[in-house]
């Protein structure tokens, strides 16, 4: 069955030039011109993967890629944003809102090909553990769940996009080492984009929001300026205190929560 794409760009010429060059490629692709017609054809058709462009009529990309992320029938589904903002401030809002990979206008369609079956081969990739290697999947209190894309912390469930448990996965497998951003990049997207490593600085900053107990200062997932990034789990009796530091720190977020919704 050939991989179907949502194709949600209201611009007409590059919404036929992207479909075009897809189904040319071997995809099945389904396009919207607007934000509230794309959201029903990602309900209606569940597709592998959403080429998402960030200005949109009726319901824009952010807004449009927010709601997806929120529910569970397309929380799973890969984002790809296209844009013409190529900032850093917009990047690193594509990717807050919960998109995977983030294309700039004007870009090679051979290049989003690439990013497209890079996004796709994460997504349906062979479970981890299945090579013939033998892969870390559990240091000290943290297990990584594949079928899932969960991470068991403490004890209890995190729930991950798959970038962030790819990009968990990648440090665990080098646990106590610092790990290049270009490593990361190559190993965690499957190409080597540019230079530009705020892609990796936001999904860190998304993994420490859930599983550091203060993400303004981490204490497992350590930032090595100008090297890369360091995960280091606690082990023996250092576990309990952090489980106890953990669970005043929940107890103290759901608190806050509660008297900002009253």
């Amino acid at each position: 069955m050939k991989p179907c794409i949502l194709l949600i760009e209201d611009d007409q010429d590059m919404r036929d030039l992207v479909t075009g060059h897809l189904v040319h490629s071997g995809f099945d692709v389904q396009s919207a011109a607007d934000g509230i017609k794309g959201q029903a054809l990602a309900l209606q058709y569940s597709p592998d993967l959403i080429v998402l462009d960030l200005m949109l009529p009726k319901v824009d990309g952010l807004t449009l890629c927010q709601r997806l992320r929120r529910d569970e029938r397309t929380s799973g589904i890969p984002i790809l944003m296209l844009t013409a903002l190529g900032g850093t401030k917009d990047k690193v809002s594509g990717f807050n809102s919960g998109a995977d990979d983030y294309l700039t206008k004007p870009f090679d369609l051979e290049e989003l090909q690439v990013r497209i079956k890079a996004l796709l081969r994460r997504t349906d990739r062979a479970p981890i553990g299945s090579s013939t290697h033998q892969e870390i999947l559990n240091y000290g209190p943290l297990t990584l769940v594949p079928e899932r894309f969960e991470a068991i912390w403490f004890e209890r469930p995190v729930r991950l996009t798959h970038l962030e448990f790819e990009l968990l996965h990648c440090l665990l497998q080098r646990h106590g080492q610092t790990v290049a951003p270009s490593l990361i990049l190559k190993e965690v997207w499957g190409y080597e984009p540019d230079d530009d490593i705020e892609t990796i600085r936001v999904h860190v900053r998304h993994l420490r929001t859930k599983l550091e107990p203060d993400p303004r200062k981490p204490r497992f997932i350590k930032t090595v300026y100008g090297a890369g990034y360091c995960l280091e789990l606690p082990t023996g009796a250092e576990i309990k205190d952090i489980q106890d530091l953990l669970a005043k720190t929940r107890k103290e977020r759901q608190e806050e929560e509660e008297r900002a919704s009253a």
